[in-house]
C-alpha cells in the first residue's frame, strides 16, 4: 500500500506536466497575427481605445468583422448599428464566436473572442437601441474587416 502511495506521488506531477505540455503545444500550434503595442494593450491587456477614434465606428460596408488576433469571424455588418457611443456597436454576434464574462467589479460583462480570448469590449443589455435590446460595444482595434464579395 505504501508503494502505491509513493508511485502516485511520483506519477501525478509527471502526468500533470504532460497535460500542461499538451496544452502548450495546442496553444503554440494556433497561429496569431502580430500585434503592435497599442493593439496588444487593448486585445491582450484588456484596454480600451478612445471613443470616436476607431476605424470601424462609422464604417458601413457590407461584410464580416473578424478577430484581429486570430481571424475568427465575430460579427456581421447586418448586425451593426450606430449607438452614438463612440465605438462600433452590434446587437448580435456570430453564434459561438463571442464569450461573455462578468467583470471583476460585477457591473459590466466583458466580451472576448471565444477562439483566442482576445478582449473585444463589453456587452450591455436593456438599453433599447434595437429590437434585440443588446449592444456589443467593441473596440475597432480588436477587429479586422472582410468585405462581402460582389456578385
Amino acid at each position: 500500500m505504501k508503494q502505491i502511495g509513493i508511485i502516485l506521488l511520483i506519477a501525478l506531477p509527471i502526468i500533470a506536466n504532460a497535460q500542461d505540455i499538451t496544452k502548450s503545444k495546442k496553444e503554440s500550434a494556433m497561429k496569431f497575427n502580430e500585434l503592435n503595442a497599442f493593439e496588444k494593450s487593448v486585445i491582450e491587456g484588456k484596454g480600451t481605445e478612445r471613443p470616436f477614434t476607431g476605424i470601424y465606428y462609422k464604417h458601413d460596408e457590407k461584410g464580416t468583422y473578424v478577430c484581429k488576433k486570430c481571424n475568427e469571424p465575430l460579427y456581421r455588418s447586418a448586425d451593426k448599428f450606430d449607438a452614438h457611443c463612440g465605438w462600433p456597436s452590434f446587437d448580435d454576434e456570430i453564434k459561438g464566436a463571442v464569450k461573455k464574462t462578468v467583470d471583476a467589479d460585477g457591473r459590466r460583462t466583458e466580451i472576448t473572442c471565444a477562439k483566442c480570448g482576445a478582449h473585444l469590449g463589453h456587452v450591455f443589455v436593456g438599453e433599447g437601441f434595437t429590437s434585440k435590446n443588446t449592444r456589443h460595444c467593441v473596440n475597432s482595434v480588436s477587429l479586422n474587416f472582410l468585405p462581402e464579395l460582389k456578385k
